[in-house]
């Protein structure tokens, strides 16, 4: 058995705890898996007194973690502070730089700086593994870099966010509002005191932007992503999308096309029989499309202390085990500068709903102004109930009561929809603003 791969661990969160326990549990195991033992030499976080429940007395503490990022003592770098800049970033440059192998589980700084840390992982011939930086336990880095490298991916997609598939699912479960969910997912520990990150899609979106990356072979570029969260969704839309056969689930989509490359997040009815349906709670997913296997979906706890623990350990294993790999699956120098696609129509069409004034001229209006803009109408449909979904035929009664008026679209593009959306709403038809999801076929 080899030499120790001596380990400095920054960062004694949730997850860093967690790493420490596995390796000490599995000591002997690890060792047996990785040929070298496994050991942390060195430790650096915020508060040296905080107890963690675990005992720091046999390793070297660092107040800096840059300081330790560079130690002699050390073979690998673990960083588990997070955030995009500060002393993430300065620890990890410092590592490579100083000849240290690096893991982290910090989609931010990889979604900012990955490219560039790619170039000086391979310029100073060091790993640089982040397995926990997307979806925590479930393998997805591993398979778009090692098991599906012979395959052209054409699309992938999942649900990358436990918070927000957390509060969907109790949406649609209880019938509850937003808001309420939110509560009990921050009370619960699933969502943070300020969790617009979350809720807003940001975190679904560099974790995209990474998966992008390694799919397509392209440059990882966060701030072309079309970006929209789930703070806009009502009870109403969870109903009505149970009752036409769907489920609201906030989606990263990434896909090939004969223009460029198109990456999405954004809330999205998905059929109920699809795979993706059904993952429910905090759970995430990951589905690939590639020509030679089909369709690959994975499915697992996508954050939590042991799950991300789990990933960050199985990285050191692999660099134990000497495994080395281009960082973002190829030479960085060989990836291509990301080229957003064109617009074009989406083929699974889109569910709109509008508070509509019950009045005498409103619906031909809503009409006039779909066909404008070239968009054909599966149906329009107006909720009678909290339950039902009634087909609108006759002529709006007298008053001013707003109905919810749901519009199912054909194929079409998003400008035109939200061209004719503007329109719709200067005419003064509509108490509240529009509400517009995309539908997936899958």
């Amino acid at each position: 058995m080899g030499d120790p791969l001596k380990l400095g661990l920054a960062g004694l969160g949730t997850v860093g705890v967690s790493v420490v326990k596995r390796l000490a549990s599995m000591e002997n195991e690890l060792a047996v898996k990785a040929g070298h033992p496994i050991r942390i030499t060195a430790v650096s976080a915020r508060s040296r007194d905080k107890d963690r429940g675990i005992d720091l007395d046999n390793y070297a503490w660092h107040n800096d973690p840059v300081a330790m990022a560079k130690s002699p003592d050390i073979d690998v770098f673990v960083e588990l502070i997070g955030g995009d800049s500060g002393p993430a970033e300065e620890a990890v440059r410092a590592a490579i730089k100083s000849g240290k192998h690096v893991v982290t589980a910090n989609k931010a700084l990889l979604a900012k700086h990955g490219n560039d840390l790619a170039k000086l992982a391979e310029k100073h011939n060091v790993t640089l593994n982040f397995e926990a930086a997307v979806a925590g336990g479930i393998p997805v880095i591993k398979a778009l870099r090692e098991g599906l490298a012979s395959n052209n991916v054409s699309r992938i997609f999942g649900i990358l966010n436990g918070t927000c598939n957390y509060i969907l699912t109790r949406m649609e479960d209880e019938g509850l509002s937003f808001d309420e969910c939110l509560k009990d997912a921050q009370r619960l520990g699933y969502a943070e005191a300020d969790p617009t990150f979350d809720v807003e899609g940001n975190d679904t979106a560099h974790k995209l932007a990474i998966l992008t990356s390694l799919a397509f072979g392209t440059r990882i570029d966060v701030d072309s992503i079309f970006l929209e969260g789930i703070t806009s969704l009502k009870p109403a839309d969870i109903a009505a999308a149970d009752e036409l056969g769907y489920r609201i689930k906030l989606l990263g989509v990434a896909q090939r096309t004969d223009t460029g490359i198109e990456q999405r997040v954004h809330p999205t009815m998905v059929p109920k029989e699809s795979e993706i349906a059904q993952i429910s709670g905090v759970t995430n997913a990951v589905a690939i499309n590639a020509d030679a296997v089909g369709s690959v979906t994975l499915a697992g706890p996508g954050a939590g202390g042991d799950a991300t623990a789990s990933a960050v350990v199985a990285d050191v294993i692999d660099i134990a085990r000497g495994l080395q790999l281009y960082t973002l699956g190829r030479p960085a120098g060989e990836l291509q500068p990301y080229k957003r696609a064109k617009m074009r129509a989406h083929e699974g069409g889109y569910y709109i709903r509008l508070s509509v004034n019950d009045r005498s001229g409103a619906f031909a209006s809503i009409a006039k102004r779909m066909a404008e803009r070239n968009i054909s109408l599966e149906s329009i449909v107006q909720r009678k109930g909290k339950h039902q979904l009634k087909e609108e035929r006759t002529t709006r009664s007298k008053g001013e009561k707003p109905q919810d008026v749901i519009l199912l679209t054909y194929e079409t593009t998003e400008e035109a929809v939200r061209k004719a959306l503007v329109a719709i709403e200067k005419d003064g038809h509509i108490v509240a603003s529009p509400q517009m999801i995309r539908i997936e076929r899958l």
